[in-house]
């Protein structure tokens, strides 16, 4: 039958075309041990990350320049010496080179390949990554990949803007009865948004709302990391902290190879006040990913500032000035710079929170409850705040 038939060639769509996602496929051009560790890994690690279509067969055939416009595929080939293993990320449709890199020996030894492997993946399969890059620099997104891209564009640079833009772009899909549990995951982070950052759009968003969108990107994606992610996220900001441990600890076993997972696993550690838990997991995280948002820089910030590691925390705190419209943000930054002896920097930066931040120079502590930090975290934030001159913090 036709239907059969297309099965065999592959050519059904699992679902439609608006939620088509990145084909990634592996090709093994070798045959040491140590290819086969880094092939197993990269099927393990790829077979895991919702932004991407793994297909655990080679590519087969011309490549079409049509429907291979999104495929792509991981070469594992021999590296320049014994023992070395060369990655290469390529277009399958133009055949262009999108990232290389060469594993020595050491890198994929059965204890540090999911490690190397974990940082490649984590650079090339997320909306933020180099699959998705290529994607956009070449026009070719549409529908649920396009709104990742908004997406990942509003986390990046934060306003009610980047944020309309991304979230129309889901609820779009939505209102096109999509089925990919993404669609429903990112759709409920940002109207959480719009409701603690009161956007305009959505009108009147509230943070049940966004709780049932997440709960339904649960049940439609059971084992979506992203799902497990917001849900976990959504009950963190509730105040749910055990709650919120249990399904961001859920994401990161559904993928250890995505950072950024590991990364919310141990924020959300972090502040449930686990800091001694939490700090090396993100810490490891930072160190493995050459890129990575700014909220990973403040949790280590705070995880550093309460093991009371100064050195580290003023370091992970300077990692913040590029996104100056968080009060917390800069708050770290005065810490962290009076930490670090440069007093005139911090008297700096406590006059830019009076002016920018007058409410919460006023009174630090009514927004760390807000942000229902820990107690212990609050107590010792404002009085390193006081401690680096801004005002009477109380």
């Amino acid at each position: 039958s036709t239907i059969e038939n297309a099965v065999a060639t592959g050519s059904i769509a699992p679902w439609a075309p608006i939620e088509s996602l990145p084909l990634v496929y592996i090709a093994v051009k070798t045959n040491s041990a140590e290819a086969a560790r880094v092939a197993a890994s990269l099927r393990a690690g790829l077979s895991g990350f919702d932004t991407v279509n793994f297909i655990g067969r080679d590519a087969d055939g011309p490549p079409d320049p049509v429907t291979d416009a999104i495929s792509f595929v991981f070469d594992v080939l021999p590296g320049p010496t014994a023992g070395d293993v060369t990655l290469e990320l390529q277009s399958v449709a133009t055949g262009r080179v999108l990232l290389s890199r060469n594993l020595t020996a050491a890198d994929s030894t059965p204890s540090t390949v999911e490690d190397s492997v974990a940082g490649i993946l984590s650079s090339a399969a997320p909306a933020s990554g180099t699959i998705y890059n290529y994607i956009e620099q070449s026009g070719l997104q549409t529908g649920l990949t396009e709104c990742l891209l908004l997406n990942d564009k509003y986390y990046l640079d934060q306003g009610a803007k980047t944020h309309e833009a991304a979230y129309r772009c889901l609820e779009n899909l939505i209102n096109r009865d999509a089925k990919s549990s993404l669609v429903y995951s990112e759709l409920a982070t940002l109207h959480l948004e719009a409701a603690t950052d009161h956007y305009a759009y959505p009108a009147g968003a509230t943070i049940e709302q966004a709780m049932s969108l997440a709960r339904r990107a649960v049940q439609m994606g059971p084992t979506s990391p992203y799902a497990h992610r917001a849900y976990g996220y959504l009950n963190s900001r509730l105040g749910n902290s055990e709650e919120s441990i249990r399904w961001m600890h859920k994401a990161y076993e559904l993928n250890p190879y995505d950072l950024s997972m590991a990364a919310a696993y141990a924020y959300g550690l972090i502040f449930a006040g686990r800091y001694r838990e939490g700090t090396p997991i993100l810490a490891h995280a930072a160190e493995t990913s050459s890129a990575h948002p700014t909220w990973w820089d403040y949790g280590l910030f705070v995880g550093q500032f309460m093991a009371g590691d100064m050195n580290k925390a003023a370091l992970a705190s300077d990692a913040l000035q590029a996104t100056p419209t968080k009060s917390h943000y800069l708050a770290a930054r005065l810490i962290g710079a009076k930490a670090a002896g440069r007093n005139q920097l911090a008297h700096e930066l406590a006059d830019e929170m009076t002016v920018k931040f007058p409410k919460f120079a006023a009174d630090p502590r009514a927004t760390f409850i807000e942000r229902r930090y820990p107690a212990d975290l609050i107590d010792r934030l404002v009085e390193a705040l006081r401690a680096a001159g801004l005002g009477n913090a109380s």
